[in-house]
């Protein structure tokens, strides 16, 4: 009999000093979109008050904490002990990826190191990560785009804003559509996707304000948005916006 195929084993590695308990919610939520979190683990000083929030919520989660007292100042033996614990179960061969909850710009090279292994990282961390470790991972997901909207719970509440403005959004995507469109201009909605991860690995429309990208290329007034043959959503530039693109590179 054929075996059912699992989803991709993540090991989920949290950096309980820079990442707010806030997330967990939707962390585990979204992490359960890639795959199954087989294992969950959370590294800090949680006999600190800093700590105490993730301390509250660990069961609910059933993340394994890994303590670490700040016995010098300076010294981060949490952030050590993740970097150690990741090369261990990178090493045993058993997953298929890594969840890096933190926005320290300190574990770039431990995602770059997973990935020279041919395994994907997925990073998590708030909007002011530096460029350098967003770019080390397969991709990266902004926490504050994670948080509870309060809106739902509230009527008086207002919306969530969007983290960035539309223009931003309609940079990113006409450069892209520039550089790969197809002979006809068209590109299908898939490819732009799998563009877009492999080029902007931060790129979600949650950020701008949208649940889907269709929802976004929608809104975006230099794009062009239609329908193969097959019925598949595609997409491109303007005639006008393509003309000024290659006069621009």
């Amino acid at each position: 009999m054929p075996t059912e195929q699992r989803p991709p084993r993540l090991a989920v590695l949290i950096d309980a000093d820079n990442a707010s308990a806030k997330i967990a919610d939707g962390l585990f939520e979204e992490i359960a979109k890639i795959g199954e979190a087989s294992v969950r683990r959370i590294y800090g000083d949680f006999s600190s008050t800093r700590s105490k929030a993730w301390a509250d919520i660990l069961s609910k989660h059933a993340i394994i904490p890994q303590q670490q007292f700040a016995y010098t100042t300076g010294k981060n033996a949490s952030d050590i002990t993740l970097v150690i614990d990741a090369m261990d179960l990178l090493h045993s061969g058993r997953f298929d990826g890594f969840c890096l909850v933190s926005s320290d710009s300190d574990f770039t090279r431990l995602a770059a190191r997973i990935r020279e292994h041919g395994v994907d990282v997925f990073g998590f961390g708030e909007q002011k990560t530096p460029e350098s470790f967003r770019q080390a991972c397969r991709r990266f997901i902004y926490t504050e785009n994670l948080l509870p909207d309060t809106a739902s719970h509230d009527a008086s509440a207002k919306a969530k804003r969007p983290l960035e403005a539309l223009a931003h959004a309609s940079r990113i995507l006409k450069r892209i559509m520039a550089e790969n469109e197809s002979d006809d201009g068209w590109v299908s909605l898939g490819q732009l996707g799998n563009l877009l991860a492999n080029l902007a690995p931060d790129f979600d429309p949650r950020t701008y304000g949208f649940k889907k990208l269709s929802d976004l290329v929608r809104k975006i007034e230099a794009l062009d948005v239609g329908h193969s043959d097959a019925g598949h959503i595609r997409v491109r530039l303007k005639p006008s916006s393509a003309t000024r693109q290659s006069k621009a590179g």
